[in-house]
């Protein structure tokens, strides 16, 4: 059976408050390596931007915490942009990630896109974040400003036909499917991300679900993809968990999703290891754990798990 829905409303009365930030400032920033799609390994500038709130309320979301609750402010953004590269060094690509949608008006004014260009004009490949829904002619606009090449992330979250729904993503796998088509079709990258263990399902079945989920967004046209280990904190999550239909995964599950994902072969597979502590079994041996996943993330190979000998 499935975990019960939570309407938009629900989920916003369970949140706590949100944090202080600044419209003239990104809320963090840094560089970090990846696996190119050339197979080297590069640095990544990644900016997290502080824009309007995503107009989409999904369960699972905690990115609301450091958003506007007005219109982004034109010019805001690249001036948050320029002041994270003042203090990063260089890099090969960068990710401009805004707790939602790239595409959505209120979020980044189209009117600052030949700004923004403007300031990433040295980067290879410029990453955003979108939905699939506001996946239109903006995006072309964008596109062809561009000194380097655009990837869109656009999240799959999962397949599973009874969870999809009820996470109030508002959007189904044809949406996805067609999206990611599209920007294919308009000479655009496309990336995605997946959720490990949505609620409702045990660790065994997320690991189903998140590699199923897997092939469906390579098959759409996806070259990369994230896979996000599901986290409470949020509110709505902690009432899930509270009330049984909620537990994240344990990191056997992340090494187990990233293993099979890479067995496809069919594009980069990543394991996201933000709060990755929270996943350890023991602090003894969580960090060899971690060491393993990244050092997986950066050569796209398999290697075999530390056990825990702490049990």
């Amino acid at each position: 059976m499935p975990f019960p829905s939570l309407s938009t409303a629900e989920i916003r009365t369970l949140r706590s408050p949100k944090m202080p930030v600044d419209p003239l400032r990104p809320y963090a920033w840094l560089i970090e390596p990846e696996r190119a799609a050339n197979g080297l390994v590069e640095d990544v500038a990644t900016l997290f931007l502080t824009n309007r709130e995503c107009p989409f309320t999904c369960v699972f979301c905690d990115l609301w915490r450091q958003t506007l609750d007005e219109p982004t402010p034109r010019g805001a953004i690249p001036t948050q942009i320029a002041w994270a590269l003042s203090q990063l060094g260089p890099a090969a690509h960068i990710k401009l990630y805004n707790s939602g949608n790239f595409f959505d008006p209120q979020a980044i004014p189209p009117d600052d896109y030949p700004a923004i260009a403007q300031l990433v004009e040295s980067f290879r490949t410029v990453i955003v974040e979108n939905h699939p829904k506001l996946t239109d002619d903006r995006v072309l606009s964008f596109r062809d400003r561009l000194t380097g090449r655009l990837e869109v992330a656009l999240g799959l979250e999962t397949v599973h036909p009874e969870i999809l729904p009820r996470l109030n993503k508002q959007m189904t796998v044809g949406d996805f499917t067609k999206a990611a088509g599209w920007l294919r079709g308009h000479d655009c990258d496309v990336r995605t991300f997946i959720l490990l263990r949505p609620p409702g399902l045990s660790d065994a079945e997320g690991v189903t679900w998140a590699v199923r989920s897997l092939q469906t967004a390579f098959d759409a046209g996806a070259q990369c993809a994230s896979v996000i280990a599901m986290r409470a904190g949020n509110g709505a999550m902690d009432r899930l968990a509270a009330e049984g239909w909620f537990a994240p995964p344990s990191i056997t599950a992340l090494y187990d999703t990233l293993c099979q994902g890479l067995e496809l072969r069919a594009g980069r597979v990543f394991v996201d290891l933000w709060e990755i502590e929270k996943l350890w079994p023991c602090p003894t041996c969580g960090p060899r754990h971690t060491e393993t996943l990244q050092r997986m993330n950066l050569s796209q190979q398999i290697e075999p798990w530390p056990t825990c000998e702490c049990r």
